[in-house]
């Protein structure tokens, strides 16, 4: 059954309008494509303790994805549902950026992978929940408050295994190489967002990206590894050129309603 709620729509031009539903697409996509990404870990977890953990997060990314896609919905005006945008749609209609559409690999990369989003994650969602539109802004301020607590669960084990043992720390830095490079496209615009920050919509990601700077090279330093530098940045998800493993992601995660369309429960 689909939860109601009030979802207050701006009175904004049918232009953006349809740039607002692309971008809240975009977070839409990247919280449910992480969420799935997270939840391959459970039962698989190396302690009881962070198998919950990873769990616990993926429900949370799981929820906020739940509320853009109703708000999506909401701004399309077709009549489709949450799940219909979640479920009935290919891999090149995705927004997401690359990076959380990675394989977990090992534990160190599933770290590294968390931390670098939650970084960008949290300091995006801080401006957004004072912005002008009133649904975005409310789903901001909720979803601040667990995203608060993701990026110091994963800076926490970043440090942990940055200065822990040998195999640890080249387990995390073996992580870093592979995944710094889908980073640069979080901060990166798009046409879209280009747009969305000219009408006051989306925040500068300029400054965003001197708050991630700040934070990851906090942690990095007391972790005692080095931030990598002049690393060519890979984009391609919000435009929808995605990589071989969301096409894979995606044939489990809508299995069930591909293979009985319009189910119910």
């Amino acid at each position: 059954m689909q939860e109601t709620h009030t979802i207050v729509v701006p009175d904004v031009s049918a232009e953006v309008r349809q740039q607002l539903l692309a971008f809240v697409l975009q977070l839409a996509d990247t919280s449910l494509i992480l969420a799935h990404r997270l939840s391959e870990w459970c039962g698989h977890g190396p302690i009881l303790e962070q198998d919950l953990a990873m769990a616990n997060i993926s429900l949370d990314l799981l929820g906020e994805a739940r509320s853009y896609y109703q708000y999506a919905a909401e701004l399309e005006g077709r009549g489709r549902t949450e799940d219909d945008l979640a479920y009935l749609r290919s891999a090149v209609e995705y927004r997401n950026p690359l990076l959380v559409e990675q394989p977990n690999g090992d534990f160190a990369h599933t770290i590294v992978r968390q931390f670098l989003y939650d970084a960008f994650h949290y300091h995006l969602l801080l401006q957004l929940q004072a912005g002008p539109d009133q649904q975005l802004a409310a789903i901001a301020e909720k979803s601040v408050k667990e995203a608060a607590y993701h990026v110091k669960w994963s800076a926490e084990w970043i440090i942990r295994l940055g200065d822990g043992t040998d195999e640890s720390r080249r387990r995390v830095e073996a992580a870093i190489t592979a995944l710094w490079r889908y980073s640069g496209e979080l901060t990166t615009p798009s046409a879209t967002e280009q747009a969305l920050q000219q009408a006051g919509f989306v925040p500068d990601y300029a400054a965003i990206q001197q708050q991630i700077d700040e934070h990851v090279t906090r942690v990095f330093a007391e972790a005692t590894l080095p931030v990598p530098q002049g690393v060519f940045m890979q984009k391609g998800g919000k435009t929808g050129r995605h990589s071989e493993h969301l096409g894979y992601l995606l044939a489990e995660l809508q299995y069930l309603q591909r293979t009985y369309p319009g189910l119910t429960w």
